[in-house]
């Protein structure tokens, strides 16, 4: 199997430098399926011999459409919430449009028709046809985790029941952790429902969240693997996923005992800083499974009127959870961003891809 290997580094907050390498296998050029399924590749980080992370990516339309470009799109609520006015794209009729912009329900929507795809297909139909309904359970994580409709997605595939145990983690500020001034913090985790012996019969968690900086999900991991004693396997379903925060993930194998694997939409990201939540697409056409929708998607995004390309900064996390729930909020987010980075906004944009198309 031909591979393609990045190694990499990067400067950790208490200065401790961490080298590794993503290892992607090569796919074969691109033929779509007759199905419309879709497509996978598998990889891995890997930080000494010892300490390995297993992933996975997946091309199908609803993951191309979440990470890359949607076409054929024209609402006019959105368009409003957006800046635009009816009149701006009466003629177009139909416009073109970077998946950090499709929000609220219909991005819910679009992740539910990514995960039917995904869960049908062999990587995870094999962990979850080895295993009975009761060795199963969700953990969608607040607030992202919600909308990813993993229960629904298994539930369609394979008529599994399985326990879903919502929990709520995320950073708060700790003056007494050194240098990073910040822990994480579990104030809910609903598995009161299970008796002990539905807790012993769990012995593979699917976790709902993208991957940011890593620390979230590392502890998750965690403390699922504390609560449920006879965990064997974590099935991380990351649509979003830096490579920092995958590689500040990947020895929590080690450390818990317990086979990790991350299933992530296209392509992986790059941690941008200062902010190393603000993340955007590799420019390495082996990073894409379809390296022609990372060509168009860039194209769209264009270039500032200093030159500078935009997508090299327009981060493919944009809002994160506030995406699914507040588009109002998406669209400031982005604004503020374009406006600090580029001196644009993201009507800018559309008028100026509307003009040329």
């Amino acid at each position: 199997m031909a591979l393609f290997n990045h190694p990499y580094q990067f400067s950790e907050e208490d200065q401790t430098q961490i080298n590794g390498n993503l290892i992607l296998e090569k796919p074969l050029p691109y033929q779509a399926p007759p199905d419309g399924s879709g497509f996978f590749r598998t990889g891995r980080i890997t930080l000494s011999p010892e300490i390995n992370l297993e992933l996975v990516f997946y091309h199908n339309p609803a993951t191309s459409s979440f990470i890359y470009l949607q076409d054929k799109y024209c609402n006019r609520n959105a368009f409003e919430i957006m800046g635009l006015s009816p009149e701006e794209i009466q003629e177009h009729g139909e416009i073109t449009l970077p998946g950090q912009l499709c929000m609220g329900a219909k991005r819910t929507k679009l992740i539910g028709k990514a995960m039917q795809s995904i869960f049908a297909a062999p990587p995870l139909r094999e962990t979850i046809l080895n295993h009975q309904q009761h060795n199963l359970a969700v953990f969608p994580i607040a607030r992202e985790g919600l909308k990813y409709q993993v229960s629904e997605a298994i539930f369609d595939n394979y008529g599994y029941y399985c326990d879903e145990i919502v929990l709520d983690a995320h950073h708060v500020f700790d003056s007494n952790v050194p240098v990073y001034n910040r822990k994480v913090e579990m104030t809910l985790f609903k598995d009161k429902d299970l008796d002990q012996h539905q807790h012993e019969n769990i012995s593979v968690a699917f976790i709902a969240d993208s991957i940011a900086s890593g620390l979230v999900m590392r502890e998750t991991i965690t403390e699922i693997k504390r609560r449920f004693k006879n965990l064997e396997r974590v099935e991380v379903i990351a649509p979003l996923a830096t490579i920092r925060g995958l590689s500040r993930i990947a020895d929590t194998e080690c450390r818990n005992g317990v086979k990790v694997r991350v299933h992530i939409f296209e392509t992986i990201l790059n941690a941008l800083p200062p902010d190393f939540y603000y993340s955007a697409h590799y420019n390495i056409p082996e990073f894409h499974i379809r390296p022609d929708l990372e060509e168009a998607y860039r194209a769209w995004w264009g270039e500032d009127t200093q030159g500078n390309i935009i997508a090299d900064t327009a981060c493919a996390g944009y809002g994160w959870s506030e995406v699914f729930y507040s588009p109002r909020k998406q669209i400031e987010m982005i604004n503020g961003e374009l406006a600090h980075r580029h001196q644009m906004n993201i009507v800018d944009l559309i008028r100026r891809n509307l003009k040329d198309s």
